[in-house]
């Protein structure tokens, strides 16, 4: 019931609409005259084609600089800062050119000792599991023909990738008024980056001292191989650990904007951000969806044939750590290592984009908002459960660690076929 002057009457649904229309009307003006939209507004207005706005924002490469210089040294991914805010690649640049000369220095050290290694493994090995060493060490030359494939022929997609996360940034300083930060994250490209080259180091030396055939000589070929391994698994963790700081980064602007300002336009502008950083992870899998397929399958393969030889030792002799042993359980621990690495990152940077910035708008009452910023956090909830951000390698395999566990599910069951077939030789030799 509602009075209209002294008489009471029923309020007919349409007068019921309108009236809160109207507030709602109202509200909206109110809060789009507020400071914090008029600051926002001011921010919109940046170019986002404007190379110095983008550079001067662009915290993230200034942070992993280190990272893509020491890949172009490596001759593996020749990109650069071409332009002002913006990453390129050109088959003609000076540094493709480089990678050039480095590539056909190196393939002519690899192509030496590979050659060494494949008459030890047709000509030298007398019993079936010495074919297991020789297996090893050419399986760990391969990731050097590949570079071509997995490396420079992904290079524009890494720009895209490189690219827009200047984009994602100025946004966030469009809706925030600050610069992402990433604590730590260039004094930690720096100690992993020796740590990779240290460990390269370590473990050829480790496995040349144990293992027999494999000289001090052929270390050479192996170390750039190896190192470059390394740093694509360091390079995947950087990336990981750059996108859970942007959503750590999303999560905190977001909660604190809301307790200040639960306003419709702030939870669309979030939800637009948001997005892009869910985009980010996609890019991100789909640039580098060759390298990292072809580095699971080198891992899975190293991890099989190495857990085999040294079963196979353990089945021949008995357990008695032997340098062999050692050296195959090395490797295989190595390989599983990088795997490791590469599947859990992936999983905490999935996980943290959305969780955070879910319990914030679940957190929300939505009874003491306005219909409008109600029907926004509708949307950003069903945003996020249609777009669950994942890292997929363009459709071929989500990495998380159901990856992990399903590569061990695969390498236990080659390992039992090898086992089974080495058993039946023991027993036509007895």
């Amino acid at each position: 019931m509602a009075f209209y002057g002294n008489n009471p009457v029923k309020m007919h649904l349409k007068d019921l609409s309108d009236l809160y229309g109207e507030k709602l009307h109202i509200s909206n003006v109110i809060s789009l005259r507020s400071p914090r939209y008029q600051d926002i507004t001011k921010r919109m207005a940046l170019d986002e084609n404007d190379g110095r706005i983008i550079d001067k924002h662009d915290q993230f490469y200034r942070d992993h600089k280190l990272l893509l210089t020491l890949f172009r040294v490596l001759g593996v991914m020749p990109v650069q800062r071409g332009q002002i805010g913006k990453i390129t690649f050109g088959w003609l640049s000076s540094p493709m050119i480089y990678a050039y000369i480095f590539y056909v220095a190196t393939t002519a050290l690899v192509l030496n000792v590979g050659y060494e290694r494949l008459d030890i493994l047709l000509n030298k090995s007398k019993k079936f599991d010495e074919y297991i060493y020789s297996i090893i060490f050419i399986v760990f030359l391969i990731p050097h023909f590949t570079i071509p494939y997995v490396g420079w022929s992904v290079a524009y997609e890494v720009c895209d990738y490189k690219n827009f996360w200047g984009k994602f940034q100025l946004d966030y300083y469009k809706i925030t008024g600050k610069d992402m930060e990433f604590p730590y994250l260039s004094t930690l490209i720096g100690v992993i980056s020796l740590g990779c080259l240290f460990l390269a180091s370590g473990f050829l030396l480790t496995l040349s001292a144990l293992l027999e055939g494999f000289t001090l000589y052929h270390t050479t070929a192996y170390l750039h191989v190896v190192t470059t391994i390394n740093m694509n698994c360091a390079l995947w963790y950087i990336n990981c650990r750059a996108i859970g700081n942007a959503s750590t980064a999303v999560a905190e602007s977001f909660k604190k904007d809301v307790d200040q300002y639960c306003t419709s336009y702030i939870i669309k502008y979030y939800r637009c951000l948001w997005l892009e950083l869910s985009d980010v992870l996609q890019k991100l899998g789909n640039a580098y969806a060759r390298t990292y397929s072809t580095y699971c399958l080198l891992m899975m393969t190293n991890i099989t044939v190495s857990v085999y030889g040294f079963t196979s030792e353990v089945v021949d002799h008995g357990l008695k750590f032997t340098f062999k042993e050692v050296g195959l359980l090395v490797d295989a621990v190595y390989c599983f290592t990088l795997l490791y690495i590469f599947c859990d990152c992936s999983h905490y940077a999935s996980s943290n984009i959305s969780d955070r910035v879910q319990w914030c708008l679940m957190d929300l009452k939505l009874n003491t908002v306005d219909q409008a910023t109600a029907k926004e956090v509708q949307l950003f909830l069903a945003a996020i459960h249609m777009n669950p951000p994942k890292v997929s390698l363009r459709g071929y395999a989500v990495v998380n660690r159901q990856l992990l566990s399903s590569g061990i599910a695969t390498i236990a069951i080659y390992l039992i076929v090898l086992l089974q077939f080495k058993i039946s030789l023991v027993n036509l030799t007895s």
